[in-house]
């Protein structure tokens, strides 16, 4: 086994541990300078379902021009991670979690949704953000269709990062001596319209529940019959941030699924039977 898988390893593997307490700190120096009773009070995710965005924030995007959320959401639902770019692991961990398997969703960056990541810390450029977004459109890019187009990395003023974090639950800590933040770790999907429809924790995110949660914001716009038929059989669950399967449900759309299968077969063999006796010398004829 190499040294680099080796260290990759490690890294998943403390990730893991930190998110398992719905909290992470960046280096190790934040860790010791923020007590556990600090970090549960100010570091964490508080899930806001139905949030509505606050569109008109103004922020910078990766090629210095001036936009809006607004501007950046609107056209596809939208896969929203706050992030900041020169994090030594774990945003790296989110994004390479979310980039990774995108070629497995069936959907297109840029066609079907958006990728919008914003940065957290205000101190941050719009080349930082553009280096960051390059690396992954270098790695990922022939993949998934116009990830260039479909992938808005964001930077701005301490207003807009405050208040989006605050209206999507996201707490966070700078720590001035690592000049870095404790943060959590997920990523959500909101609509067009900017509502909050689902978080997903940690730094893995299976296909299935990324492109289910991406059929269910954009309102079945997307999609396949075979994700309405899922959606019928999976749920989503806010406490654990995935689609678990509703087994009643499930029982359900199969009885009904059952009861049209055998009428469709009952209604095949009357016609049949119908038919047969219509026909000359279909029936023998009574002595």
């Amino acid at each position: 086994m190499s040294a680099t898988i080796v260290r990759r390893g490690a890294a998943v593997l403390a990730a893991a541990a930190a998110v398992a307490a719905t909290v992470a700190v960046a280096p190790a120096a934040a860790a010791q300078e923020l007590e556990p009773e600090q970090l549960a009070q100010r570091v964490g995710i508080d899930q806001r379902l139905g949030a509505e965005l606050p569109l008109r924030l103004p922020f910078v995007d990766e090629t210095g021009a001036a936009v809006t959320l607004g501007e950046v959401i609107g056209e596809r639902p939208a896969v929203l991670a706050l992030v900041y770019y020169h994090c030594p692991m774990l945003c790296g961990l989110v994004l390479d979690g979310l980039t990774a398997n995108l070629d497995r969703l069936g959907l297109a960056v840029g066609t079907d949704f958006d990728i919008v990541t914003v940065s957290i810390d205000p101190q941050e450029t719009p080349a930082a953000a553009a280096a960051k977004k390059g690396e992954y459109v270098a790695r990922y890019g022939f993949q998934v269709g116009s990830l260039e187009r479909g992938w808005h990395a964001l930077t701005g003023p301490p207003e807009s990062i405050e208040r989006l974090a605050r209206t999507v639950g996201f707490r966070y800590v700078y720590d001035e001596a690592s000049n870095e933040f404790a943060h959590g770790a997920a990523i959500l999907v909101v609509t067009p319209e900017g509502t909050v429809s689902r978080y997903f924790y940690g730094v893995e995110y299976p296909p299935r529940d990324l492109r289910l949660a991406l059929v269910e914001a954009s309102q079945n716009r997307i999609g396949s019959l075979v994700d309405q038929v899922f959606l019928l059989c999976y749920r989503y669950d806010p406490a654990l941030g995935r689609y678990t399967f509703a087994v009643w449900t499930a029982l359900r759309v199969a009885g009904v699924l059952t009861l049209l299968a055998l009428g469709g077969f009952i209604a095949v063999s009357l016609r049949r039977e119908r038919r047969t006796a219509a026909a000359p010398g279909g029936c023998d004829e009574p002595r």
